[in-house]
Order: structure tokens, then C-alpha cells, then sequence
């Protein structure tokens, strides 16, 4: 079509060098060429990208939730670290550890009448919960329980297992002593 023809007549559509009816009762409307009419995806491929989407997500998927207990035991072990600190900072001001009656409540809460030289709270907030939301477990050593003692090597007091500090400790993920993986038990000297 030249430049300035005039536009072409056909049955009823009136047509001009954009492709364009201007006789259409809906106003301005393009028409669809076959390539416009294809355009966007089909069904197949769709299908196919989500294919690949599942498989990316089966396999990097268990990595993630892998890595996730991983953290989760390290957080418990920094926790029991921290615990641990706490325990010794209190034992240095009142002179002995809390009972496994006591508990690891000593640290933040304490009657000034039964508790001689208690200096607290030991933590700057609550009694932290493990990472699976259940509280730690604490067993004092049996110097402080009142078990049999003997003196060990460098004049310290210890249990019957050689015990001298006190055991925090979490259950893991099932929340039941011992276990493997995630179950297992946390404490400082966890793998």
C-alpha cells in the first residue's frame, strides 16, 4: 500500500495501513494476525516449568530442613554455653551451684532469705527454652547433692563419675533422652 492511498474497502471492515477497524461497534480494536493469536505459552510448557520448578524443590528441599536441625543444635549448644557461665558467675557469688530441685530458675529468680550472697537475676532476660521450646534440663553434680565425694587430682571435690560441673542439657528435637540425629541429646561436648 502507498503512503497516501486511500484506504481499502472490503465487505464491511474498513481497513488502513496499522491493520485497524474503525467500523467496530467496540470502538478502536486490533486486529489479530494467526502469529498474534499464538502468542503467550501453552499448556505443555507450562507443565514443563513446573516440572523443573518440583524437582529444584525435591532436591534442594531436604537440604534446607538438613541444615536447618543443624542450626538448631548449635543454638542449643550456645545456649547451654551461656547456661553454663551463668551457673558459674551465681556459684561464685553464693558459693555453691543450685540443687537439681532448684533448677536453673535459681539464675533468674531467688529468696534473699534462703539464698545467702544471690547477686541476680544471672540472665538479662527469662530462662531461655530450647530450640524446640522445651525447657533445659539441669542435673547438678553430686559434689552439691550431698553424694559421696573424694577429692580428685587438683584438689577438687567430684561424684562418683568424677563429676565437678553441673550437666544443662537439651533432648533434642523428640524431647526424650538419647537418640540419634536431631533426636539426640545437646550438650557442649555435642558433635
Amino acid at each position: 500500500m502507498a503512503p497516501n492511498a486511500p484506504p481499502l474497502m472490503s465487505s464491511n471492515i474498513l481497513m488502513t495501513k496499522h491493520n485497524v477497524d474503525f467500523r467496530s461497534r467496540l470502538g478502536l480494536r486490533a486486529r489479530c494476525t494467526d502469529r498474534e493469536a499464538r502468542a503467550g505459552y501453552s499448556l505443555l510448557e507450562i507443565l514443563v516449568v513446573l516440572a523443573i520448578i518440583a524437582l529444584i524443590v525435591a532436591v534442594v528441599g531436604p537440604r534446607l530442613f538438613t541444615q536447618l536441625d543443624r542450626s538448631k543444635t548449635k543454638t542449643a549448644q550456645l545456649q547451654i554455653r551461656s547456661l553454663e557461665a551463668a551457673l558459674e558467675t551465681m556459684r561464685l557469688d553464693i558459693g555453691r551451684l543450685p540443687t537439681t530441685a532448684e533448677g536453673l530458675t535459681l539464675l533468674v529468680a531467688a529468696d534473699p532469705a534462703t539464698v545467702n550472697g544471690w547477686y541476680g537475676p544471672y540472665l538479662a532476660e527469662k530462662l531461655p527454652a530450647d530450640p524446640w521450646g522445651r525447657p533445659y534440663v539441669y542435673e547438678a553434680p553430686a559434689a552439691s547433692t550431698g553424694a559421696a565425694t573424694t577429692p580428685g587430682a587438683d584438689g577438687s571435690l567430684q561424684g562418683p563419675a568424677g563429676e565437678t560441673q553441673p550437666k544443662v542439657m537439651s533432648y533434642g528435637a523428640d524431647g526424650t533422652p538419647g537418640g540419634d540425629g536431631v533426636n539426640a541429646d545437646v550438650t557442649t561436648t555435642t558433635p
